[in-house]
């Protein structure tokens, strides 16, 4: 890959309780069709993009934001590259290879209750129409 996509640094948000040097992988359930294994990890550039998905991630856990590194070659996501907007605007990205975590940030923006409902609410949504397609 001759071409750099972003700069970072990267986020990646989750409720899985983490430290410095641990990877995150692909081979888990998506947190928007749980019935999909994904091969690929997902992050982003925008660190409140990543406290968003984290606090929609699968999981009674505390919402966490991870500065991470990717150890490997990225792409643009595909499933908001194009698809839902021109571009790349929220700066997402995918890997095979895994992501090596570097630390947490804490100072990103939470959602409120009322925000986080109707987030929740889309994601249901998106569960059971068979037609809200993941590009895996």
């Amino acid at each position: 890959m001759d071409e750099v996509l972003d700069e970072g640094p990267f986020f990646h948000g989750t409720k899985a309780d983490l430290r410095a040097g641990d990877h995150l992988t692909a081979g888990f359930r998506s947190n928007y069709r749980p019935e999909i294994v994904m091969n690929h990890i997902y992050f982003t550039a925008l660190r409140d993009g990543a406290g968003l998905a984290a606090e929609l991630a699968a999981g009674d856990g505390t919402p966490h934001v991870y500065v991470v590194e990717p150890t490997g070659e990225f792409e643009n996501d595909p499933n908001v590259t194009d698809k839902k907007f021109p571009g790349n605007p929220t700066r997402s990205y995918r890997s095979k290879a895994p992501l090596r975590v570097v630390g947490e940030v804490t100072d990103w923006t939470r959602q409120t209750p009322e925000a986080l409902k109707m987030w929740q609410d889309r994601l249901a949504a998106i569960r059971v129409d068979d037609r809200a397609e993941i590009i895996n």
